[in-house]
């Protein structure tokens, strides 16, 4: 019966990962080695990733297919179920239909569990011992510790400080598949302690535990490699899964929606959602595309358009990305996986393309979103998410005032059951909200101006 119930379900899922640089207007301009200016080569990503992972980051072909082995692991919780918010749309007393995907009932809460199985896997095949992450609001860390789990591979993570003091439960959810989490910055590697020394009370960001995790990656004396749970081109195209997942689920609603809604960090959720919808919207089709941000890390509304490094320490590729500079230093707001320095490549590409409409909202407005949708729709949402709800909500009433239907889709990323410190700061009054100063954007941006220019 088992092998039956796989098979049915394994029918729903998609059997490759969809990688739009095959539909590009215009091609991602290459990554630039932070020691020559040049292109990067793939020989040049060696010391931190396994080159099977590699060729996919460089990949332009349009499907790629799903392993079997990887795909038998997506099937513990995949296909996730698309769900019409029919007690939302009551709520707001809106002619709009809004669904959304639900990628919360993954092992590990969220949607980032479809790049950590293949990753780990990849690193499997390749011979690799070891692997060291960063983590912010720790939804990362804590599915690429499920997918250690499942693949018996050892994971160390390094959790920015602030969110390793405010959700200690998500340390012990990697603890319990096995891995060990630290606060980032840490004492275990060099430059966590030159952090350390120059402010022994930083609250962290993800550039510095970025750089933590791939020194240690590069120094090990076990063969170790480094995974990354947003921003490049292969974690982009593993999430594809859920949009692609999507498309045949709105087909048996016999609905296509009109507006694609995803909260924005580094880029993952929303790429994975959307992407196939851009590829849609590349070839003619109708329909919104809207990512969502904080205003206390501007990325996509404010930054600027330049090459940049990923990591705080500067030892990354430069990248052609919207960025507030790898020194910024995020405030603490509660929606940790937000508040990375850079867009994913690809995501940045489509906004320069105006295939994307960018947004950027407060914090206490996307805590009501997700309150109100928690008291109609049952499921206590990631404060991540909560944004992508705040913009379905907007796009609802907007519908209402123009007395006109419209189908809403949005990514609901992940359950929040592990940030109810947020929610509980929320409800008792002690949040606020925080827009980032035009100066200390300035400030950051400083040390960018020898770099390279993007086109």
């Amino acid at each position: 019966m088992r092998s039956k119930i796989a098979f049915l379900k394994q029918e729903e899922m998609p059997n490759q990962w969809y990688n739009i640089q095959a539909d590009l207007p215009n091609p991602v301009q290459p990554y630039l080695h932070p020691g020559t200016g040049k292109p990067t080569v793939p020989d040049d990503w060696t010391p931190l990733f396994p080159m099977n992972l590699i060729e996919q980051e460089f990949s332009t072909e349009r499907f790629l297919d799903i392993p079997e082995e990887v795909l038998e692991k997506l099937l513990i919780w995949r296909p996730t179920p698309l769900i019409r918010a029919y007690g939302l749309e009551k709520y707001l007393n809106t002619p709009a239909k809004i669904y959304y995907k639900n990628e919360a009932v993954s092992p590990a809460g969220s949607h980032k569990p479809n790049t950590a199985v293949a990753q780990v896997y990849y690193n499997k095949v390749a011979g690799v011992e070891r692997i060291t992450t960063e983590t912010g609001a720790g939804q990362w860390g804590s599915a690429l510790s499920f997918a250690c789990s499942l693949f018996d591979m050892p994971l160390k993570v390094y959790m920015v400080k602030v969110s390793f003091e405010q959700k200690p439960y998500r340390k012990l959810l990697m603890n319990s598949w096995g891995a060990e989490c630290v606060a980032s910055p840490s004492p275990d590697t060099n430059f966590g302690r030159q952090v350390l020394a120059e402010n022994p009370d930083t609250p962290g960001s993800l550039g510095i535990a970025i750089s933590e995790a791939a020194e240690d990656a590069v120094t090990s004396k076990v063969k170790t490699k480094y995974s990354l749970g947003s921003v490049l081109n292969h974690v982009m195209m593993h999430q594809t899964v859920i949009g692609l997942e999507t498309q045949k689920q709105m087909k048996m609603f016999g609905d296509y929606p009109d507006v694609v809604i995803g909260c924005v960090g580094g880029g993952s959720n929303f790429a994975g959602l959307s992407f196939p919808f851009i590829r849609d919207k590349i070839y003619g089709k109708e329909v919104s595309i809207i990512g969502v941000e904080p205003t206390a890390c501007p990325t996509m509304t404010r930054a600027p358009f330049l090459y940049d490094f990923g990591d705080s320490a500067a030892t990354t590729p430069l990248v052609p990305m919207y960025t507030l500079g790898h020194t910024f230093i995020p405030a603490p707001l509660h929606a940790g996986g937000l508040r990375y320095h850079g867009l994913a490549p690809l995501v940045s590409q489509l906004i320069k393309d105006e295939l994307i409409e960018a947004r950027a909202y407060d914090q206490l407005k996307t805590y009501e979103a997700g309150l109100i949708f928690a008291r109609n729709e049952g499921i206590v949402c990631a404060p991540e998410t909560n944004h992508a709800i705040a913009v379905a909500i907007d796009e609802a009433l907007k519908a209402k005032e123009e007395g006109r239907e419209k189908t809403i889709l949005f990514n609901l990323s992940g359950h929040g059951l592990l940030d109810l410190s947020g929610y509980d700061a929320y409800m008792s009054g002690k949040l606020t909200d925080y827009s980032l100063p035009q100066e200390d954007i300035d400030k950051n941006l400083e040390a960018l101006s020898a770099y390279p220019k993007p086109k």
